[in-house]
């Protein structure tokens, strides 16, 4: 991937309040939020298409519930009147929603996304855009992951947790660049 074309799409995932609980633990990147405020902000200016993704998640105990403040959009990633928000209860952004066939119908190819965390939500969103024939690219300093058990019960650091979860992405799924590569791309 080079160039991004005009009709690249930003698709920023689960950018939401519940993310910023303390309770959830360690996390890295903490200019996660503000780099997704710059791509918005690019994305916004050029005229390129922006598609928000909400989790609405069915947990009992989750943060993420419809109806509690943990389920609101944060206000970096927050959407403008015409930009598209999909909700959805499970970590792709294309399952139980239109997003595939909107983005389709729009001509949109290559997609850029953000979000949290780097190894749920966006991971998913991200092999299920490569597998379903999008040019497709990850922001590793628009994303963000928390620490988290390995299987042995060792706990895994955030920035372990995230680099491991790009490495898997990257060339396979997806092309991984910071913020700065994809500004450059975008020509903004």
């Amino acid at each position: 991937m080079t160039q991004l074309p005009k009709s690249a799409a930003l698709i920023v995932v689960d950018v939401q309040e519940g993310m910023t609980d303390p309770r959830i633990g360690e996390r890295n990147n903490p200019q996660a939020e503000s780099n997704i405020a710059r791509l918005l902000a690019a994305w916004r200016s050029s005229g390129r298409p922006v598609r928000h993704v909400v989790h609405d998640s069915t947990e009992p105990d989750s943060l993420l519930r419809p109806g509690l403040p943990g389920n609101a959009i944060q206000a970096a990633a927050a959407p403008e009147p015409a930009e598209p928000v999909y909700r959805k209860n499970v970590n792709s952004a294309f399952i139980g929603t239109s997003l595939e066939r909107d983005l389709r119908q729009d001509g949109i190819d290559t997609l850029v996304i953000v979000g949290l965390t780097t190894n749920h939500c966006v991971s998913t969103t991200v092999r299920m855009a490569g597998n379903l024939g999008f040019t497709t690219c990850v922001v590793s300093d628009a994303t963000a992951a928390f620490a988290g058990r390995a299987l042995d019960g060792s706990v895994r650091p955030a920035d372990a947790v995230h680099s491991g979860a790009l490495s898997d992405l990257n060339g396979e799924f997806a092309t991984v660049l910071d913020t700065a590569e994809v500004l450059q791309r975008a020509g903004t």
